[in-house]
């Protein structure tokens, strides 16, 4: 059985904008056309992601730059650019769907006037900041304990007013809940839980419980050292994760945000996007079809902006 797939989170932006890598076949990345077909993939999302130690006028030509390689290599006949909620519905059988997301505003530099023209280009999810801190927020790696900045819940009120997601996924616990007090939509596009492997970007107990009280999807993310602190994994390993999430309340919640091209190791046998129906078939030992749809697909599609 082959089950469609809504992947919310890889990073073959960034691995073609450093590389030049093809999206259409290239064997270097995890992501790209032909994987993507193989693994019944059906919507994917593409970060934009610029590294925090650039100066602020390159990390603006690196966020255009990635643009660029989405628009002329991403972009191409059997993928459609999502630019709004209401593409997923005009999807057709075949068809790819790709859309933007933002994973750190580092490049707005605290200027807001930058959000608009990525509002523009049809980002879906904007993540405040990667890991460290920034104009907007702390993230998960910060030692400050600030939270979401006055700049950043400027940026959460224009997510609020046109209906784009704010991620959680690399946030400190303060900007996290901050984001869940300001946030009309939230979502965690790649994150497990704390509790069955206690890493930084992994969700607490109470996290996770405040997800599932706002409705917030939170998609699974399959880097070893999230699942399970080590450079290798199982997808059972994996499975613990959707497990323990669902013992808490939140089986309807649960999606898959993959992390492909921004990881070094990967799980055995869903090392890359094309060997996604591996993980359907295992998922399907201890699940329901109804169930696994959910998990791969329509749980994200039940909880877009409406």
């Amino acid at each position: 059985m082959s089950i469609p797939i809504i992947d919310l989170h890889c990073d073959a932006l960034l691995r073609m904008q450093k590389n030049g890598y093809k999206f259409l076949n290239s064997p270097k990345l995890d992501v790209n056309y032909e994987k993507l077909v193989e693994g019944h993939v059906i919507a994917q999302a593409f970060a934009i992601y610029v590294d925090s130690e650039l100066s602020l006028v390159e990390k603006r030509a690196t966020a255009i730059k990635q643009i660029e390689y989405f628009r002329n290599e991403v972009l191409r006949e059997g993928v459609v650019h999502i630019k709004k909620w209401a593409d997923f519905e005009t999807l057709q059988p075949g068809q790819i769907g790709a859309f933007l997301t933002i994973e750190g505003v580092d490049f707005f530099g605290g200027d807001l006037k930058i959000w608009h023209p990525f509002h523009q280009l049809g980002v879906l999810s904007i993540g405040l900041t990667w890991n460290y801190p920034n104009e907007a927020a702390d993230g998960a790696h910060s030692q400050y304990g600030r939270g979401v900045t006055p700049f950043g819940k400027e940026i959460i009120k224009l997510n609020n007013q046109h209906k784009i997601f704010t991620d959680v996924s690399h946030l400190n616990e303060q900007s996290f809940w901050d984001v869940i007090e300001q946030a009309d939509y939230v979502i965690a596009t790649h994150s497990n839980a704390k509790t069955v492997c206690d890493h930084v970007r992994n969700l607490n107990d109470a996290q996770i419980r405040a997800m599932i009280e706002k409705n917030a999807p939170i998609h699974i993310v399959l880097y070893p050292e999230f699942i399970n602190g080590t450079n290798r994994a199982s997808m059972g390993d994996v499975i613990r994760h959707i497990d323990y999430i669902c013992s808490l309340g939140g089986k309807d919640l649960i999606g898959l945000g993959s992390d492909f091209d921004g990881i070094d190791f990967k799980v055995a046998g869903l090392e890359h996007a094309g060997m996604y129906q591996n993980f359907i078939n295992e998922l399907l030992k201890y699940y329901s079809e109804e169930q696994v749809r959910g998990f791969a697909y329509a749980n994200f599609l039940n909880h877009i902006p409406r």
